[in-house]
């Protein structure tokens, strides 16, 4: 736990641990203007800074990616309604902690009448039980809640707690706001102080592995900065940073939504025929370490969902990469996967058949099933022939085309179309088939 205090002896102790602090932190705004980016939070007529300088007793669920602001904006709530600041990790708190932060906010409330702001970081990684045991304090306002999340809340917070709070949307940076960022470090007394400058392709460079992370920017200015200063310059150049930084992590959470958002990208990529989309996102998924089986079973369920008969060899396609990849295993498997991707993207697209099933589901739940055509029926056990099964039916193999006018559906869906084909690949010339066989099938005698 940590807190913000009004004592001077308290804050000049701060200050003196700021000072060794990452520039990160060191670097992290102290009023509502000094944020960077998310105006529409912070704007003048926003919601988060009516909020704010109303004072108003709240509870907020800030979630975003990392380094959008999400510590910064709770340590600059606290300061700008004078409220004592109390931070827990979900990584390392759990029931007791919460109970021991509440029991100390009504004590603090009851004696000194000052509210805490009770900020806890990856709040997601709470339990049920972890979220549950802070709702009656944040019901009876004992603590301003802040929760941060990088996972979407309505998946992974009790809908209790989210109904208490107020659910704000944090974007990732801007290129513009992250080279605000860069230049207030480079020359304020709390970050670099100008102790190097740096050149346009090193600040493009940061910009490309920042990724729209303040934090990520600021980490690697600082390890940039340090490279240039034991080289004995003043100038962090492309060079100089590129030894000094290692490659910018992928940004993808396998167990939260940007597991779900990659996973949409690819599939609806593929589904527009935008095969370089498709590729990207698929590289992502494998780089960020994705279990392979299950982006091979996307594929084989785009592949009917969104194709289908315009091309059924793109099912053949990637049930052979599934099995390829499970026979190879990574990182080689990711070749056939790509040739999955590459030919379910550049393939003919029809949801004929997904539609069809849809339909086809919807009159069964909605109860137009009816019985099976007596001759339809099973007439291969005993007294199957007395109940009249079987006696009807015509053998379509004994007729030279292979096809005979008969009824197949009962008797409430003759004549419905589930079916529909398009005029795309294949299943063209599939329509001018079909329309011959319903032709036949549906002749009435």
């Amino acid at each position: 736990m940590s807190s913000l205090f009004d004592d001077p002896a308290e804050a000049a102790a701060e200050a003196a641990v700021d000072a060794g602090a990452p520039l990160a932190v060191r670097m992290r705004p102290r009023a509502l203007d000094e944020v960077v980016g998310q105006e529409h939070l912070l704007g003048p007529r926003a919601p988060l800074r009516r909020l704010v300088e109303s004072d108003e007793p709240m509870s907020l669920v800030l979630y975003g990616p990392p380094g959008t602001g999400k510590t910064t904006l709770a340590h600059v709530i606290s300061l700008a309604t004078k409220r004592q600041f109390v931070q827990l990790s979900a990584l390392d708190s759990g029931v007791k902690e919460v109970r021991a932060v509440i029991t100390a906010a009504k004590r603090e409330l009851t004696y000194a009448g000052r509210r805490t702001v009770l900020f806890i970081d990856e709040v997601h990684r709470f339990s049920k039980t972890q979220q549950d045991s802070l709702l009656s304090a944040v019901e009876d306002r004992i603590v301003s809640l802040i929760a941060a999340t990088t996972e979407n809340p309505f998946f992974s917070v009790v809908s209790p707690l989210l109904s208490r709070s107020l659910v704000l949307a944090l974007q990732p940076l801007s290129d513009d706001d992250i080279r605000a960022v860069l230049q207030r470090a480079l020359t304020s007394d709390r970050g670099l102080d100008g102790a190097v400058t740096l050149t346009g392709e090193a600040e493009e460079h940061l910009l490309r592995i920042a990724g729209g992370d303040a934090r990520k920017a600021l980490t690697a200015l600082e390890s940039g900065a340090g490279a240039a200063t034991s080289a004995g310059t003043d100038v962090l150049d492309l060079a100089t940073l590129e030894t000094a930084v290692a490659q910018a992590a992928v940004r993808y959470d396998r167990q939260g939504d940007q597991h779900y958002d990659v996973t949409s990208a690819l599939i609806k990529s593929i589904r527009g025929s935008d095969v370089d989309a498709a590729l990207h996102y698929l590289a992502r998924m494998v780089a960020a370490g994705e279990d392979p089986r299950f982006i091979a079973r996307r594929l084989v369920i785009s592949a009917s969902e969104d194709i289908g008969m315009a091309d059924p060899t793109a099912l053949l396609t990637a049930v052979a990469a599934a099995d390829a990849v499970a026979f190879i295993g990574m990182p080689e498997g990711h070749f056939p996967l790509a040739q999955a991707v590459v030919h379910l993207a550049t393939a003919p697209k029809s949801n004929a058949v997904t539609v069809g099933m849809s339909e086809s589901m919807a009159d069964v739940h909605a109860g137009l099933a009816g019985p099976v055509p007596p001759g339809l029926r099973d007439a291969h056990y005993a007294g199957a022939k007395k109940l009249g099964h079987g006696k009807t039916y015509d053998y379509p193999h004994a007729h030279p085309d292979g096809v005979v006018p008969q009824q197949y559906p009962p008797d409430a869906l003759v004549g419905k179309d589930y079916y529909r084909p398009t005029n795309r690949g294949v299943e063209g010339r599939l329509a001018e088939r079909l329309a011959k066989l319903r032709a036949i099938i549906r002749r009435t005698r």
